[in-house]
């Protein structure tokens, strides 16, 4: 425009730029009238030490980033965790414990596991064989403990059966109340023994315990020894009450007269291996028992495998008879079907006196 132009009323308006603005205030100026002047309103000045400086979170100001670059990838932020409480000192890790101290700590922390029983080649030979457990050959009674894993009680045990049955202490025993029931019965021979099952109802009751028989099985010769004496065979009734515990009566027999129970078992004898017979008649176990019930009573395990131990023995003292001809039908099946008497490990045997 020309400077004549311009009305003695009107005066240079210089533009300002915003103080956030870091350029000179322009100094330019315009004639127009009042009307089309544009008017400018004075804001405020900004205090900038009260503004939320935005790097103030950062670790350290040396790093910081503009917002338009170091957000520009990033996904939108989310609002920041609630700040855990802080972890006193004492119970801290120490900072110089390398990452494989830290997972050993942890590893042994847990609760204690079992020992791992380990197996020589040997035993894992015998195992891989596959062999069952009998009396005589690689399945004997030497060799059970290595055939399975859970039959290592038959080696390690401390309190195995049957043992030699002397010095033990002279006590009045309570007597063993027996309930045996008059039923029909089911034999088979398993392979190992001759075995008789009863009918449900047959009991004993003994030191607080009562106990349902479950079988009754053969054995040549006994498996229990008295003061070092052998009989030519013996019985085995096997129980187990409710919660499971076990408690077997060995009934001793040597040879005499015939047995006419002995004689009706004898007569219905399978013809094969686990093959069982029921025979039409009925039986009463209570005749296989002696007439006098004094006993010997100790703690054991069962006979044969797995050899578990926690068994209540009870020994009658008085043998019962049974024939020659009886004894050798038995041994044309199992000549010999009876372990070895083990370590008695000063266990305590108490004995009617």
């Amino acid at each position: 425009m020309h400077a004549d132009m311009l009305s003695a009323a009107e005066t240079p308006v210089a533009h300002t730029m915003p103080v956030a603005d870091a350029a000179k205030p322009d100094t330019t100026t315009e004639t127009r009238s009042p009307a089309e002047r544009p008017h400018f309103i004075d804001l405020p000045k900004i205090d900038k030490s009260q503004v939320e400086d935005p790097y103030a979170g950062a670790k350290s100001p040396e790093t910081k980033t503009p917002p338009a670059k170091a957000e520009a990838k990033k996904p939108e932020a989310r609002p920041e965790p609630k700040p855990m409480a802080r972890v006193p000192a004492a119970s801290a890790p120490s900072s110089a414990m390398t990452r494989h101290e830290r997972e050993r700590q942890l590893a042994t922390s847990g609760p204690l596991r079992a020992p791992v029983v380990r197996r020589n080649a040997e035993d894992a030979v015998l195992e891989r064989k596959n062999i069952q457990w009998s009396y005589e050959g690689e399945g004997s009674p030497a060799n059970w403990a290595k055939l399975r894993p859970d039959y290592g009680l038959c080696a390690t045990g401390h309190r195995q059966s049957p043992i030699d049955v002397r010095d033990g202490i002279k006590v009045d025993l309570e007597p063993i109340a027996i309930d045996y029931k008059r039923s029909q019965f089911r034999i088979v021979d398993t392979g190992h023994d001759i075995q008789v099952n009863v009918g449900d109802g047959s009991t004993i009751s003994v030191m607080g315990r009562r106990y349902q028989l479950q079988q009754v099985h053969f054995h040549r010769p006994a498996e229990e020894r008295i003061n070092g004496k052998s009989f030519d065979m013996g019985i085995h009734f096997f129980h187990r009450d409710e919660e499971g515990k076990l408690a077997i009566i060995a009934v001793l027999l040597e040879r005499g007269s015939e047995h006419p129970l002995i004689q009706t078992l004898w007569n219905n004898l399978p013809l094969e291996v686990d093959q069982e017979v029921s025979p039409a008649v009925a039986i009463d176990l209570n005749d296989l028992l002696p007439k006098d019930r004094s006993y010997y009573t100790y703690m054991g395990s069962l006979t044969t495998p797995p050899c578990t131990e926690d068994v209540l023995w009870m020994v009658f003292k008085q043998p019962v008879q049974i024939s020659a001809e009886q004894v050798t039908i038995f041994s044309r099946l199992y000549k010999n079907n009876a372990r070895p008497v083990q370590p008695s490990n000063s266990r305590l045997i108490k004995e009617n006196r």
